[in-house]
């Protein structure tokens, strides 16, 4: 099984949060993509390949990011054997290509053909995350049904429902629809699907055909990864598991909040997200 870690964003809000800082408290950020911003005792992304590989879930880890960005994930790279680095040869954010279009360039370039891990790459969860428990969950799905895919949910306020994608399900827990940023009185549901998706083998050739699909529609449709995944609940079982929460290093107080967290309140750091 493999991973793929999508990291070629630009981080907009967060440098320009920095540059905007008059304390100079984190000057050292300046120029660093989100995955590669220090968390606790290393890079954001380090947590995830750590995890990773501690609980055997893959054996490979793919990540996609930009020409900016590329040297920097190369040299952070070199300290694994498993992880290999792929540039989108973009340069700005004004050309991106978007994360379902980097997920689409990925499975493409490394002719990926079994299940696969699909993660954001400035996001970290609550420590009752647990990539064993998640594979236990996705492996008794596919026992009932090898198209079924498994993706995250947590509980957000009424008041955020319009920042995220909300996915409303069925009694089994089967997703049957993604809202995209509704307001709340537009569902009852306030569950938040962050970018965490085990797909399987059967659902990847279908991001020929969202592509394909898409392929004049403006960049956004094809940027939040939760415009494939809400396409794909229509045409695949889409399962979700509940999680308590998440760390979304958007901007720099939440940058702020997650290295504090991991300096000073993670519980177990050997067994974290494992």
């Amino acid at each position: 099984m493999k991973a793929v870690i999508l990291a070629a964003g630009y981080g907009t809000r967060l440098q320009r949060d920095v540059l905007a800082d008059g304390s100079g408290r984190f000057a050292h950020l300046v120029g660093t993509a989100k995955p590669l911003l220090p968390v606790g005792r290393s890079a954001l992304i380090s947590h995830w390949v750590r995890a990773l590989n501690a609980s055997g879930c893959v054996d490979r880890v793919y990540v996609v990011t930009n020409a900016l960005y590329f040297a920097a994930f190369e040299e952070w790279a070199s300290h694994f054997s498993n992880v290999q680095v792929l540039s989108d040869q973009t340069g700005s954010n004004e050309e991106r290509l978007g994360a379902v279009a980097c997920l689409h360039l990925a499975v493409k370039r490394f002719q990926i053909e079994e299940h696969l891990l699909v993660i954001g790459g400035d996001t970290l969860f609550k420590e009752d995350f647990s990539l064993g428990r998640l594979k236990e969950r996705f492996s008794a799905l596919q026992a009932r049904s090898d198209d079924s895919c498994l993706v995250l949910s947590y509980r957000c306020e009424d008041e955020e429902t319009g920042r995220y994608g909300i996915l409303e399900v069925d009694g089994d827990l089967r997703a049957v629809c993604m809202k995209e940023k509704p307001l709340p009185s537009e569902t009852a549901s306030r569950r938040a699907c962050p970018c965490f998706y085990w797909l399987s083998k059967k659902s990847l050739p279908l991001l020929d055909a969202f592509i394909d699909e898409k392929k004049e529609a403006p960049v956004e449709d094809r940027d939040a990864p939760g415009n494939f995944v809400s396409w794909l609940i229509q045409r695949k079982p889409v399962y979700v598991h509940p999680v308590s929460g998440r760390f979304d290093v958007g901007n720099l107080n939440a940058y702020i909040e997650c290295d504090l967290y991991f300096r000073e309140n993670l519980q177990d750091a050997a067994s974290y997200m494992v």
